[in-house]
């Protein structure tokens, strides 16, 4: 039998790399890997469904299988992207905003609602800082660039205070002039006209690894998605791909551990990743339900509790049911 032919777009990540250059195949399959920025894959997947396989935001993903009996996408737990969220929080200098506690009955502009990294920001503001999601006022729209708009539409309850910006104008400028308080980004606004802007968190890294260990939570960003139409008449594919992110994977933390030449380039790479094994544990980016169970369940509620869904499901229904249990590779 021939090979599956089949596109893959996902971002050029050293866990994936080895897709990519081929040192490590999806059984079964000729696969193309396109690599582009996360931004432009979600578009294109949610808009037009150009690729078989795709990283998505798990937050879109969520919204989408609960907006339709049968979504037309299904996804695989395979994490992508995963990241710690406090160095998101950006405000300006002399804005009055000091500490966490200072957001609440201020205005914050994201880029959209739904993103996950924003419900990643509000639910840990809510739940350890004394924050909650709807003593803030939101404000929509691009981040340096005017003419952002949320990708999925929402329903959310008359409580929750949001409104778009005009347009031509831009959140990093709103905040530069102080028209709000802060921004929740996961990426870094660009101070126009000699702005100072600067992360809320004076030492971001402490608070993700305090994070850590209150909540034993390393948030996932993204999660792989496959096009139901091209999973059931291939059940086979989701192992092959879990089993293939899998070794991919494993390559790439062989490669923070050498030690007779740095295959990163950094000069203590092997020592930030001893530490964030002592403290994160040995397969710290983790993929599989098992593992991660608690941080989708965490996800999950802080959706529920931001207005954006209308029930909790069980994290196991959102993957293809194979890939439930360990799989030999």
């Amino acid at each position: 039998m021939a090979p599956l032919p089949l596109t893959l777009a996902c971002g050029p990540y050293d866990r994936t790399r080895a897709l990519a250059d081929g040192r490590v195949p999806v059984e079964g399959t000729d696969l193309r890997y396109i690599a582009l920025d996360p931004e432009e894959i979600f578009f294109r997947m949610l808009g037009h469904g150009e690729f078989d396989v795709s990283e998505l935001s798990l937050s879109s993903y969520l919204l989408t299988h609960l907006a339709a009996p049968a979504s037309p996408l299904i996804a695989i737990p395979v994490f992508p992207s995963r990241s710690f969220r406090h160095s998101g929080v950006y405000v300006r200098d002399g804005s009055g905003v000091t500490g966490p506690e200072d957001l609440a009955g201020r205005t914050v502009g994201v880029a959209e609602y739904q993103l996950t990294a924003n419900v990643w920001i509000r639910g840990i503001l809510q739940e350890y800082h004394g924050v909650p999601a709807r003593s803030v006022r939101y404000r929509t729209g691009g981040l340096n660039q005017p003419g952002r708009q949320e990708k999925i539409p929402l329903d959310l309850p008359p409580d929750i205070d949001i409104a778009p910006i005009a347009p031509g104008q831009t959140l990093a400028g709103l905040l530069a002039r102080g028209e709000i308080d802060a921004i929740y980004s996961p990426r870094a606004p660009i101070a126009p006209d000699g702005a100072r802007l600067r992360r809320l968190f004076a030492d971001p890294r402490r608070a993700e690894q305090d994070y850590y260990r209150a909540s034993g939570v390393f948030p996932v960003m993204h999660v792989v998605v496959l096009q139901r139409r091209l999973y059931e008449t291939n059940r086979w594919l989701a192992v092959s791909l879990m089993k293939a992110f899998e070794k991919a994977k494993g390559l790439a933390y062989a490669d923070l551990r050498r030690t007779a030449a740095l295959a990163v380039t950094l000069p203590w790479v092997r020592e930030e990743y001893e530490a964030s094994v002592e403290l994160l544990g040995e397969d710290y980016w983790s993929y599989g339900l098992a593992p991660n169970q608690a941080v989708l369940e965490t996800f999950i509620r802080y959706a529920d509790e931001q207005g954006m869904i209308s029930r909790r499901p069980d994290p196991a229904e959102l993957f293809a049911p194979e890939t439930l249990h360990s799989v030999i590779i």
